[in-house]
């Protein structure tokens, strides 16, 4: 009985130790608001994070990774601080998908290109002994009204998904949706729970009241038989395939799959297989307690898609009518980057964030290397933390060399199986010491997800300082003030917060 005893007990510090109080010295706390959830009932799962380490340039200069436009980790803990949660898992909290959820004043594509690259180097706010140095990558932007669609909405509609933020968010979310359809786009519908069925099967955008009509008469019951469901959407789609169209799967659900194909590993092969017909993924995660969110990133990075959650009727509103280029047109897949540093100015350097999207010089090279995808207008945020040599500045002198390479969709004038390669030099003209207002706010999101999971690179990085900082600028964008709201709340619930 003993041994019994003991045995929950080390189990119940194992699954707390992944989340972070607000001291941000791994303490851990109790929050008694309402919208807290206890570690112990938390039935969540992400994709564990090993921070990326500092590196010798005169070692490797090389830096190569997948890119791509995931944003679900924003939303994600959005909902959970606005609901007065003070826990954190670590792996909920991804730098790069929080640095993607917005949009930079860069310098977008023009005429034919579909990519644009910008560099930035500036003092580091929270480590003085380092600076930030950022690349920002701008997509071609494609009129939604102008491209033939056809979309298979994959809904889950399993035990798990009762709830109004689950399955009634998914269908006022696919209702928006369905209201900016094009009339001559195809539209299919397919649940899941204990097994599979096809509830609209091929349908025109004009057919817009029977469209809604299916999604307001869904109800959730029964386990999850989500690969059924996967491969149902993805024969509809190739029923009703447009040749030089959109052709996509969008899934909604909690990730919660429990029968049939449930491994990681197997859902990535099903899906691999899967993406060579020509058909894209978006994945859109909802819920919280239950969110399984490695497994939807899995499919959506194996699906030659992106990743996004939806917390409420206004990110749905946001992701599916004002960004729906964004979300529902791919203009460039397999991105993939390759930095080379300067050892000569540069000493060390870390990748802040992709951790799970590195790659070698090989498979960088390597054509038939699978990596992120780009929509419409979206825009890209890498931020490196780099300490320099003692080597006076020379003007016009390279710090790094960034290479991006990506191959065209049919959605940017043309698909290709050949790679094309953007290219630039971040010099020292590129290094200013007062930051400007992109400069501030990409740091101000990088300080706040350091101190969420307690980084051992956070430096002197504190909430006060991140607000501080965000109040010394003007926040125009309505989604970068309410961050600055999201980082005051943390704090208030830190405020709040009962040590044991």
């Amino acid at each position: 009985m003993k041994r019994k005893f003991f045995a929950i007990i080390a189990l119940t510090l194992l699954a707390t130790m992944a989340f972070i109080g607000c001291s941000a010295k791994g303490d851990m706390a109790f929050d008694n608001m309402a919208g807290a959830v206890p570690p112990e009932m938390n039935d969540e799962s992400y994709t564990e994070i090993i921070e990326n380490p500092f590196v010798d340039a005169s070692i490797q200069p090389d830096a190569y990774f997948s890119i791509d436009a995931n944003t679900a980790s924003y939303p994600n803990l959005r909902n959970s601080i606005m609901n007065g949660s003070s826990y954190i898992n670590r792996d909920a909290v991804r730098v790069e998908e929080m640095l993607n959820y917005f949009s930079y004043d860069y310098t977008r594509p023009t005429g034919d290109d579909i990519l644009a690259l910008n560099a930035s180097v500036f003092d580091n706010p929270y480590n003085s002994e380092s600076k930030l140095m950022t690349v920002g990558l701008a997509a071609k932007e494609v009129d939604f009204a102008t491209v033939r669609n056809n979309i298979v909405f994959l809904i889950d509609v399993s035990g798990s998904m009762a709830a109004e933020n689950k399955l009634g968010l998914v269908q006022q979310a696919f209702m928006m949706l369905a209201e900016n359809l094009n009339e001559g786009d195809r539209v299919s519908i397919v649940t899941y729970a204990g097994s599979d069925s096809v509830a609209l099967s091929g349908a025109y955008g004009y057919e817009k009241t029977r469209i809604m009509a299916v999604i307001e008469d869904l109800y959730a019951s029964g386990s999850t038989a989500g690969s059924k469901g996967i491969r149902t959407a993805y024969s509809l789609a190739e029923k009703y395939f447009i040749e030089g169209g959109n052709n996509r799967v969008i899934l909604a659900t909690d990730g919660d799959f429990n029968v049939g194909v449930t491994s990681n590993f197997e859902l990535e092969m099903l899906i691999s297989a899967k993406r060579r017909s020509g058909i894209y993924l978006s994945v859109f995660g909802v819920g919280n307690g239950n969110l399984k969110s490695d497994k939807m990133e899995t499919l959506a990075l194996k699906g030659n898609g992106t990743y996004s959650y939806i917390d409420s009727v206004r990110e749905a509103k946001r992701a599916l009518v004002e960004q729906i280029g964004g979300t529902m047109l791919t203009v460039a897949k397999d991105v993939k980057a390759g930095i080379t540093f300067n050892p000569d100015y540069v000493s060390q350097w870390r990748l802040i964030g992709y951790e799970n999207k590195l790659l070698t010089e090989e498979e960088y090279e390597d054509d038939q290397t699978d990596a992120g995808e780009l929509g419409s207008g979206h825009t890209v945020t890498v931020v490196f933390e780099i300490k320099l040599t003692d080597k006076t500045f020379e003007v016009d002198t390279a710090l790094a060399e960034v290479g991006i390479k990506y191959k065209p969709t049919e959605n940017s004038g043309g698909a290709s199986d050949v790679s094309s390669e953007l290219k630039l030099a971040v010099k020292t003209n590129d290094y200013h010491s007062q930051m400007t207002a992109n400069d501030a706010f990409v740091s101000s999101v990088v300080e706040f997800a350091l101190v969420l999971r307690d980084s051992i690179y956070k430096g002197d990085a504190s909430i006060n300082a991140v607000i501080a900082r965000l109040e010394g600028i003007t926040l125009e964008d309505e989604f970068k003030a309410e961050f600055r709201e999201v980082v005051k709340k943390y704090r208030e619930n830190c405020d709040r917060e009962i040590y044991y």
